[in-house]
């Protein structure tokens, strides 16, 4: 898997030696030239987000003016840019950069790190990297994993897997967590399947035209193997909206698995893996430019829902009086459980 998505990154990367490369003056027209017409070209969500980008060119165009300061220029890209709705979309100045937040602002949180440590462990859980993990009472084994980024080697991940190898489930809480590596995903799935799995599809854009783009292509996943520890025991997979990027990727992964129940609300999205290109005026813009599908060909830049029947939010009240309505429904789907 980590060869494929490499392959799919230096495919990206080439891609602007493959169009035709526009030149454009290094004014505020310039500038928004080069950026819609990177976007236009590059971008590979234009058609599923059903965005007239011609209709976007048009109403920013009338905005530009020779007399614009830097701070209007980029106040301007950045409002046009967020059209795409895209939280992988960002462009950097040496003052300023811009973020698309509302995949995650216009929707309940639905989590609170500390209710949990508080009223569920009394402070007395266990931490390595970027996971904090220990026993519930139920004996649920309950892992919370705040960010990609950070990965754990062979050794920790045997570690924390044999500190559950009592417990007759695992709660694993990707909340919050808003991606990063998406070698880390592999590193983590592979500890729950027992043979080869497909993971889902790489599309490449082979053109500038909106729909330009390579027959989908298909990765793996394999097993750990090497006398590492697997859990063969159910998984409940917890998410917010705030669940976005490599953490989506690997929630779309593990919903597919047969030991797994995704409880909580749709995850952000964030399928695309990010490209950069730079303006005339040395300003960076970063947006996705090739796509992933699930295993089944259905793209989750959207998000990815719970499984049936498993769509749950946090009831304010109840979080007051120390209660992560979300956690409970899993305690309680776990301990209904038939193992």
């Amino acid at each position: 898997m980590k060869r494929y998505f490499i392959i799919a990154i230096l495919t990206a990367l080439s891609l602007a030696s493959c169009h035709k490369v526009e030149e454009y003056a290094n004014n505020p027209r310039g500038n928004f030239e080069a950026l819609w017409s990177i976007i236009d070209t590059h971008y590979c969500f234009l058609l599923d987000k059903n965005l007239d980008w011609n209709e976007v060119h048009d109403r920013y165009s009338q905005r530009i003016s020779d007399n614009m300061s830097q701070q209007q220029l980029f106040d301007l890209l950045s409002e046009m840019t967020a059209e795409l709705k895209d939280g992988h979309t960002n462009l950097s100045s040496p003052f300023a950069t811009s973020y698309y937040r509302k995949w995650w602002s216009d929707y309940p949180q639905n989590y609170n790190a500390r209710l949990i440590q508080q009223y569920y462990f009394n402070f007395n859980y266990r931490s390595i990297g970027a996971f904090d993990y220990e026993y519930l009472k139920e004996n649920i084994g309950y892992i919370h994993y705040s960010s990609f980024e950070s990965g754990l080697g062979d050794g920790n991940i045997d570690l924390i897997l044999n500190y559950f190898n009592k417990a007759k489930a695992l709660i694993f809480d990707v909340r919050d967590n808003g991606g990063g590596n998406l070698t880390n995903v592999e590193d983590l799935v592979n500890r729950f399947i027992s043979q080869r799995i497909l993971a889902g599809y790489i599309i490449h854009k082979n053109g500038p035209g909106h729909n330009d783009f390579d027959k989908p292509f298909a990765y793996y996943i394999d097993p750990v193997g090497g006398g590492h520890l697997a859990w063969e025991k159910p998984v409940i997979v917890l998410t917010n909206r705030s669940t976005f990027s490599a953490a989506n990727n690997f929630v779309s992964i593990m919903k597919n698995l047969p030991n797994v129940t995704v409880i909580g609300s749709t995850t952000g999205g964030g399928s695309g893996m990010p490209f950069n290109s730079e303006l005339p005026n040395g300003w960076n813009i970063r947006f996705s430019a090739c796509s992933i599908l699930d295993c089944n060909r259905q793209s989750t830049e959207s998000g990815v829902e719970p499984s049936e029947g498993c769509a749950v939010d946090m009831d304010p009240q109840a979080a007051l009086d120390g209660h992560d309505t979300i956690l409970d429904f899993a305690i309680n789907y776990a301990g209904n459980l038939s193992i």
